[in-house]
């Protein structure tokens, strides 16, 4: 496996939704990763519905808060192909194996395209034995 130092996140983006993530992250101070500081930056709801994808740093490290992914589509495209695990105490949805291949694909970097292979590998292990 490879380990990642940041967390990619795929938000619904109703105003009920862009509320409850404004609210989540403030107390994290979230800044746009590679901003000059002192940036005049809010990521509020007015913000998260004006843009789209953002990349940002915050008190608990590094997120990508994405409303569209190259390949997958929004969350709701997403949703349908994601599976249920737990992380930390929490159940959270994570895109299933083909679907991450799929996407890690249409990105096209390079980083993306190494992980492709490993990510086929696990896969093909999953498929001759898949979980109980």
């Amino acid at each position: 496996g490879r380990l990642t130092n940041d967390v990619d996140v795929v938000y619904g983006r109703s105003s009920e939704n862009i509320d409850r993530i404004a609210r989540a992250l403030a107390p994290l101070f979230p800044y746009l990763r590679g901003a000059p500081p002192g940036l005049p930056f809010t990521l509020d709801a007015r913000t998260l519905t004006a843009g789209l994808n953002f990349t940002l740093v915050t008190a608990a490290g590094d997120l990508h808060l994405l409303g569209y992914i190259t390949g997958g589509g929004d969350y709701d495209a997403l949703n349908m192909h994601a599976q249920h695990i737990s992380m930390f105490g929490h159940a959270v949805r994570c895109l299933d194996l083909p679907t991450l291949i799929k996407v890690k694909r249409a990105a096209g970097r390079a980083k993306d395209l190494e992980v492709v292979a490993e990510l086929e590998i696990l896969l093909d292990e999953q498929e001759k034995d898949p979980p109980l």
